[in-house]
């Protein structure tokens, strides 16, 4: 018999229930992917603010003397760089070429870090991480007892702005604070968010995850704040060529293939690295390239990308009809002959091969 995987539900859940989200499995989880309409949840992004309740995400606490050391050897970016109160955006290498996981990597201070993994892959982060900790830190997996929520926006900063006094207007992208919102105490906040649009993430305890849900709501009310579900998360992500586990980047993708070498620092020794530095040295077989549709059609993850004559070159790892530019954009990975922008290709639709043209990421300029 098959076994039906048991779902696990966000602190909010009855929330968004009651918001008539629909709710649909997502990383194991029951999740919010739309509350109205798509379309109007991605625009109120881009426009306005919008609330995303991320907490699905997980959230690992790693601190020691080597504290530093480890996360040197596990992530492909440079820790050292981090002073207190800044973010990183980074990914833990596996031993095979690929990656275990992209996360964001938060300095309290040298002896004290906070990792932000995805949903999906907590258990096996979690797993990795233990067994390369030969550094002797302490480790702990703090995901149940937190909620996230991405306040997205240009008008993100006015609607936090009404609930603290943390100086959020000298914040600068990637860094964090700590201190009381809505009159709740230890809550993080951070310049932080997979949109483009602009915003913050607010960490909060479950149990004031309620009232800082409420107390955001409020504070949003004149901008029309509204919730924002997964399906406008996606197109988001998707205009910036933001990557995603599990689509664009993977256990077999090197972070070099994925145009993420930005992330990947070989001032330093990390799992695998000697393996990534050569695939930099000679050049990546296939890339990450971002498209845009020239006829009409939408591409979806699995198409085939093909060249003129119909031979596949390629695979699309994301793809959707872009709300903002209003035309079909997506990733892929394709071999490196046809990766210069302005390189024409073909997506393969329901058998019709129709025409795409490599473009510069982010598709929203």
């Amino acid at each position: 018999m098959e076994q039906t995987e048991v779902l696990k539900y966000v602190h909010l859940n009855d929330v968004h229930v009651s918001l008539g989200a629909k709710m649909v499995p997502f990383a194991g989880y029951s999740m919010p992917v739309l509350y109205s309409n798509l379309i109007q949840e991605h625009i109120g992004v881009r426009t306005s603010v919008g609330v995303f309740d991320v907490s699905h995400m997980g959230e690992f606490v790693v601190k020691g003397e080597r504290a530093t050391e480890f996360l040197q050897y596990v992530t492909s970016n440079d820790v050292s760089v981090l002073i207190d109160g800044k973010v990183q955006y980074s990914c833990l290498p596996n031993d095979k070429g690929g990656i275990v996981d992209d996360l964001l990597v938060y300095r309290w201070d040298e002896n004290e870090y906070y990792l932000v993994v995805n949903a999906s892959n907590i258990e096996k982060d979690w797993n990795w991480l233990q067994q390369n900790n030969t550094f002797g830190v302490e480790m702990e997996n703090i995901s149940d007892r937190l909620s996230l929520f991405a306040v997205q926006g240009p008008k993100a900063i006015d609607t936090l702005k009404k609930l603290t006094d943390l100086d959020l207007d000298s914040m600068e992208y990637y860094s964090f604070k700590s201190g009381t919102v809505a009159g709740i105490g230890d809550v993080l906040i951070s310049s932080t968010g997979y949109t483009g649009a602009g915003g913050f993430e607010v960490y909060v305890w479950n149990k004031d995850a309620e009232a800082m849900w409420k107390a955001i709501f409020e504070a949003g009310s004149e901008f029309n704040i509204m919730p924002v579900g997964l399906g406008a998360r996606d197109t988001l992500r998707t205009e910036m060529g933001y990557c995603l586990y599990g689509n664009d980047i993977d256990d077999s993708t090197s972070p070099i293939e994925a145009g993420l070498g930005w992330i990947t620092k070989f001032n330093k020794e990390f799992i695998n690295s000697e393996f990534h530095k050569k695939i930099k040295e000679n050049g990546p077989t296939r890339k990450l390239v971002g498209f845009e549709m020239i006829d009409r059609g939408i591409p979806r993850q699995h198409y085939e990308i093909m060249d003129a004559a119909g031979n596949i070159i390629g695979e699309v790892t994301s793809g959707t009809q872009s709300p903002t530019l209003s035309k079909g954009i997506g990733m892929g990975y394709i071999t490196k002959e046809y990766t210069k922008v302005g390189s024409e290709v073909y997506i393969n639709i329901r058998n019709k091969y129709l025409k795409a043209v490599v473009t510069k990421m982010p598709f929203l300029k």
